[in-house]
């Protein structure tokens, strides 16, 4: 079978030579759209129920909603984990499912079993689904200033902002919820917006309790007819000299003014108005968290959210023009200014591991060329590098493995392996090329030369493939983790195979040159001695008497070995060892836990000092603090805890290390008492989240039976117990 596919290279050269330039522009393509993103997504198929009950007590809330969602949940097809947590107004239900589960199957599993529940739950509340996305899904995140803030960076660009009307948080709430969200929820691959921070405008009705009883009115009489009158009503059609007329009652309320006009009992023909019985004003929603900035008080944010599968990279762009065409509709001195962007990582990952491969490529054709001794035979080896890549990258992209830290370090990782098969391919046709006799056909030297190493090409390939089998057999966080790795090693060794066996004999045969001797030269021989180069010659000189004097002695020989094994054993239980280095994501997020009691107020005062302290470094430029729950209630935090992210100058300009710049933000923060504070980044901060339900890397669970396990969760030194410090409750 080998021999026959190499006679068909040969003689089918240019359709090999146009197959292979098939190859490199389909592997170009497939590079092009392949989802690219720092790292792999290790996430299993997860739906999450997240019930919002203004209210009521953590307590109430586990007893009267988390606990009845969780029986109806027991038993789903594919079910893995059920876990949840409940807070203060608030019950997050997370269901982990098999890997090979549909993610929408799984969706609607969920939501049919939530359905047959919601009928029993406590009326008022409000909730469903997440959107489709992971814990790794938070792409972009941005905050819309007003340009008479004074905050961020280039508020000022020379024109003068006096006369620019300057716009409240309440103001830009509002742009954030009705212009910039329903626009950025378009974008290709984004599953949802989340917003944060600023208030939610309503209309507040503050009833005025003389005044009821003056008028003999009841608080119900005032909530029937705020209800009643709230709304628009169809009244068929009227025909009318041939044509038809619509008739409808328009009743619904535009502002303050129809709020206040509305009767509520008509007393001895006269009506009375709600203006007569409250007062009416603008106020805002209930608010669960809140964002500061740069320690100049409250700012609105929102957060993008990548649909799961989805492209990261090209999400992230895409998002980018979005707001860009933002620009002219949004009022003037208004601007959205980014403060977390993943394509500063992803591009910074991937250039990493394109400039291992690129230096990679260097060193193998320098090597190549000092031991081959032959520019042209370097040369053939080395196109091997580039062909085998881009072969890699077509079946990457037919078997949905994206472009990430791990599968193109996979790359990295072999790129001197994929050349073994070539180098052995071509040093031989170079021995039989400096050897062949005069008028011996070259085709048929190169059949000759490459059959005879296709065995021990085809065996030494396979044994190495062997070696990463094992990696297919990890399930789980380990398997999500590794097999990107294995999957692209695996494809590009066979790559190298597919290519040392056909393209490489093409381009041999058309690049390198035969050298003939005549036999009569050589005594009557044909076999004239393939000359060494000078590096060969050295390196043989050395090696030479090092392999006789182990054949000589050779149990001396296989007793220092074992020495040198057992020596190598004593040392390897010194080595620290974890399951994976934790990755410099280029970000810093410092995690602040503060008194549990703590009022929302409180907390963000707390936070102006702390962020100025932090801002003192030379290397912070910007801190943007998330305290308390997002408005998607994705991720519960409570009143008590905030996220700083920090914008920081890049870290070559810093002139110290990483360790020395979170050492140095230590010292700042040791002057506030009574904090926990804990240094994490996004990513890692969500992989701890996902797979333990809290985000530090290391949690102390105590646990009591009470028909059910549950499991508080000790953070800081602070055990969550009691109702009245709005608990966290966590439940396996």
């Amino acid at each position: 079978m080998i021999a026959a596919l190499l006679r068909f290279s040969l003689i089918q050269r240019v359709m090999i030579l146009l197959l292979t330039f098939g190859i490199a522009a389909a592997g170009l393509w497939s590079f092009n759209t392949l989802p690219i993103d720092a790292f792999p997504d290790i996430s299993a198929p997860q739906v999450q129920v997240i019930i919002k009950a203004n209210g009521m007590s953590p307590s109430e809330v586990e007893q009267r909603i988390t606990f009845p969602i969780e029986m109806e949940m027991q038993g789903i097809p594919g079910q893995t984990v059920l876990r949840s947590t409940t807070k203060y107004a608030l019950s997050v239900i997370v269901i982990d499912f098999e890997d090979d589960m549909d993610i929408y199957l799984a969706r609607n599993l969920v939501t049919e079993r939530l359905n047959q529940v919601w009928d029993m739950l406590p009326d008022g509340i409000e909730g469903g689904l997440a959107p489709i996305t992971t814990p790794l899904g938070e792409i972009f995140m941005y905050r819309i200033i007003s340009q008479n803030d004074g905050m961020g960076s280039g508020g000022n660009d020379g024109k003068g902002h006096d006369d620019v009307k300057h716009y409240n948080n309440q103001e830009l709430r509002s742009l954030q919820d009705w212009v910039i969200r329903p626009h950025l929820r378009k974008v290709d691959g984004v599953a949802d917006v989340n917003s944060l921070g600023g208030e939610v405008r309503t209309y507040e009705v503050v009833i005025k309790p003389k005044a009821l009883v003056k008028h003999g009115i009841s608080v119900d009489e005032v909530e029937h007819a705020l209800m009643e009158s709230n709304r628009n009503a169809g009244g068929d059609r009227i025909n009318k000299n041939d044509e038809v007329l619509l008739v409808r009652t328009v009743g619904k309320l535009d502002g303050i003014e129809d709020i206040k006009n509305i009767a509520v009992r008509t007393r001895y023909g006269k009506p009375i108005h709600i203006s007569d019985v409250a007062d009416v004003r603008i106020g805002s929603m209930t608010r669960y968290g809140a964002v500061t900035a740069d320690g100049e008080g409250e700012v609105v944010t929102g957060l993008v959210l990548l649909r799961k599968g989805a492209n990261s990279l090209k999400t992230v762009a895409n998002t980018k023009e979005a707001l860009e065409s933002l620009k002219s509709i949004l009022p003037e001195g208004v601007r959205i200014e980014s403060f977390y962007d993943r394509t500063d990582l992803i591009t910074k990952a991937v250039w990493t591991v394109q400039k291992a491969l690129g230096e990679a490529v260097i060193l193998v054709l320098l090597v190549l060329i000092i031991m081959l001794g032959d520019i042209r035979s370097a040369l053939t080896v080395a196109l091997i590098l580039p062909l085998t890549v881009l072969f890699t990258f077509i079946m990457m992209k037919l078997f949905n493995v994206s472009a990430n830290l791990m599968s193109l370090g996979g790359l990295a990782i072999a790129i001197g392996i994929l050349v073994d098969a070539a180098v052995v391919v071509v040093e031989n046709i170079h021995t039989h090329f400096s050897r062949a006799p005069e008028g011996v056909n070259k085709l048929h030297l190169v059949y000759r030369a490459v059959l005879e190493v296709s065995s021990p090409v085809i065996s030494g390939i396979l044994i190495i493939v062997a070696v990463f089998l094992p990696l297919f057999s990890l399930t789980g966080l380990e398997g999500k983790m590794f097999t990107p790795l294995a999957i692209t090693i695996t494809f590009a060794l066979i790559g190298s195979l597919i290519m040392s066996l056909t393209v490489i004999p093409v381009l041999a045969s058309f690049f390198m040159k035969v050298h003939t001797r005549d036999a009569s030269s050589n005594h009557g021989k044909a076999h004239v001695e393939v000359s060494d180069g000078y590096l060969m010659r050295v390196l043989k000189f050395l090696y030479l008497p090092v392999m006789n004097w182990a054949l000589k002695y050779r149990k001396t020989s296989v007793g220092l070995a074992l020495i040198a094994l057992a020596a190598t054993a004593t040392l390897f239980p010194q080595i620290g060892r974890e399951f994976m280095p934790i990755m410099d994501e280029g970000s810093t997020v410092i995690l602040i836990e503060k008194d549990p009691s703590i009022t929302l107020e409180k907390s963000l005062e707390m936070d102006a000092p702390i962020q100025k302290a932090m801002m003192e470094l030379p290397q912070v430029i910007g801190v943007t603090s998330r305290t308390g729950a997002d408005e998607l209630r994705m991720d519960p935090m409570g009143l008590n805890q905030t996220d700083n992210f920090l914008v920081t100058t890049p870290q070559e300009d810093w002139g110290i290390s990483l360790e020395e710049f979170q050492n140095n933000l230590r010292e700042k923060l040791a002057q506030f008492s009574d904090l926990d504070i804990a240094f994490s980044q996004p990513i890692d901060m969500r992989v701890s989240e996902m797979l333990t339900g809290v985000r530090s890397a290391m949690v102390v669970g105590i646990m009591r039976r009470l028909g059910f396990e549950r499991v508080w969760n000790l953070r800081g030194g602070i055990l969550a117990w009691a109702d009245d410090i709005d608990p966290s409750i966590t439940k396996y």
